[in-house]
């Protein structure tokens, strides 16, 4: 008897509707066709156990398991149940089969039956709601995530035995309801650090600020201890929340890396991502046998911080070139190229030398001449090119220690972050795929960033006097575009010139001595 049951594939950050065709025959063996991997290949032993467990019958004759379409490759431990359930609806175990064609199933199978979680639950109940199916069975740790997909019923299962019962005219299965908005704004703004916790670096405060409001990646150079990390770590706490549609795209991306944690919903709070500097170049901007995101796409619509930025190996930094420019990174195999967004905001930190003390006020620098100048070349120019400040980081000085006094909270510093990326979605409204200050491409640059006289005589002065760099002019007219929308100035004036101006330190020739 020939069954077909119904499952799903995740490929990149969507997912293809599977179909799972189980035919029982006279003859012998079992077989599974149309590109299974190993993990596939091996579920027919779980799906043996299962059944037999569960006092079920496992046929001993032809079996023949067909995953279509059979050119593309399938691969993981999901395929279990809906495989079981068709081998069950073929042995005519399952007293309604003419209703497996309405529901897509999945879910991993344990020796005993039990159904473990699974990858990829919120892209397989979009993908089924797209395609008009009825519902979705999944495992119950996974049935939130599903379950935030509106038009679709979801049932989480917890055994096999909860499948067969489903497809029965006693079902008593409940669909999961989940409260998606409340749920979401709910926690946006449930935060457990915050800027008030931050004694003194009130200029270090402002610097990320203006890269909130712009979007722009930023670099902090300051001995060890002086708050770098700290600082970095609350950045998400002032910008903007997340919309409905980018926390959907975030959620999306870790369900399919299964980050998510078990019952979850959508995710509520921009994304934080911080790797260690031993991480290798595909962990950091995906791929793999099975194309998985790396965390370039984890900080999708939030930060990635890296950490003492000079010991991450050269090839790891230079792979995030072109994702930082495009805002995506495409992993090309053989047979498919599949895109993984990568709209991220970069915040590094690092010591100005070996020994972390240069340019101190207080402690002098050990490093021997020239040592200073190579480990800044640890990072390449096109990199360094792609971060709009360089924030110097001094150590807090001890009366701002042991002050008494509160700094601005979080919340006040969002609600002028918030106001200035208002100002710039008006200004980038026929302008797809550009949304802050940062993403201006050169020639929005000249029509946007227009200067008067005095302030390019500024300009003008300051980079013959700082020797700044030739590729620090376009990033010091984005910075002061971003500096005069926090000022709610219509124009660029001098004065947010300036301040840009001392944001380029790693530009200034002669820096590293």
């Amino acid at each position: 008897m020939l069954v077909k049951t119904f499952g799903s594939a995740v490929y990149g950050v969507e997912a293809i509707t599977i179909t799972v065709e189980v035919n029982v025959s006279e003859g012998q063996h079992y077989y599974i066709v149309g590109l299974p991997d190993n993990a596939v290949k091996e579920s027919l032993q779980r799906i043996e156990s299962a059944i037999k467990t569960n006092n079920l019958y496992m046929p001993r004759t032809k079996l023949v398991v067909n995953l279509a379409p059979a050119d593309i490759k399938k691969s993981g431990s999901a395929f279990d149940l809906p495989i079981a359930v068709g081998v069950l609806g073929a042995t005519e175990q399952i007293k309604e089969p003419e209703r497996l064609s309405k529901y897509v199933i999945m879910g991993e199978l344990s020796l005993d039956g039990s159904i473990n979680p699974i990858k990829g639950a919120l892209p397989i109940a979009i993908q089924a709601r797209k395609e008009g199916f009825k519902g979705l069975l999944v495992p119950k740790q996974n049935a939130r995530e599903a379950g935030m997909v509106n038009n679709l019923e979801v049932f989480g299962v917890e055994h096999l035995n909860d499948v067969i019962a489903f497809f029965s005219p006693d079902n008593k299965l409940k669909p999961i309801v989940v409260n998606t908005r409340e749920e979401f704004f709910d926690s946006q703004y449930e935060f457990e650090i915050d800027f008030s916790d931050v004694k003194g670096q009130e200029n270090i405060k402002r610097a990320l600020e203006i890269a909130a409001a712009g979007g722009h990646n930023a670099i902090l150079i300051g001995p060890p201890g002086a708050g770098k990390t700290m600082l970095a770590k609350r950045l998400p706490t002032i910008l903007p929340p997340l919309t409905l549609q980018e926390a959907l795209e975030t959620t999306k991306i870790h369900s399919v890396a299964g980050k998510l944690p078990d019952n979850a919903t959508l995710i509520s709070k921009r994304p934080f991502r911080s790797p260690h500097h031993t991480i290798s170049d595909v962990a950091l901007v995906g791929g793999g046998g099975v194309p998985q995101p790396g965390e370039i796409s984890l900080a999708h619509n939030g930060v990635l911080f890296l950490d003492e930025l000079p010991e991450f190996k050269r090839t790891v930094l230079e792979v995030m070139r072109q994702p930082m420019e495009e805002r995506r990174v495409t992993i090309s195999r053989a047979k498919a190229a599949i895109d993984f967004p990568a709209s991220f905001m970069l915040i590094s930190s690092m010591n100005p030398c070996l020994c972390g003390f240069y340019n101190h006020p207080d402690r002098a620098c050990t490093c021997p001449p020239g040592a200073v100048q190579k480990y800044l070349n640890k990072i390449s120019g096109p990199l360094l090119d792609r971060i709009d400040l360089h924030v110097e980081v001094t150590p807090v000085a001890f009366n701002d220690l042991s002050s008494s006094k509160v700094g601005e909270t979080s919340e006040v510093i969002r609600k002028r972050v918030m106001d200035a990326r208002d100002v710039q979605a008006l200004r980038f409204k026929d302008s797809p795929g550009v949304f802050a200050n940062a993403h201006m491409s050169s020639k929005q640059l000249k029509e946007i960033c227009v200067i008067t006289t005095a302030g390019q005589n500024l300009l003008k002065a300051a980079m013959a006097k700082l020797n700044l760099s030739a590729r620090a002019y376009d990033r010091i007219l984005k910075v002061s575009r971003t500096i005069a929308d926090l000022s709610a100035s219509q124009d660029i004036r001098p004065e947010h010139l300036a301040e840009a101006i001392q944001y380029r330190s790693l530009d200034r020739e002669g820096w590293a001595g």
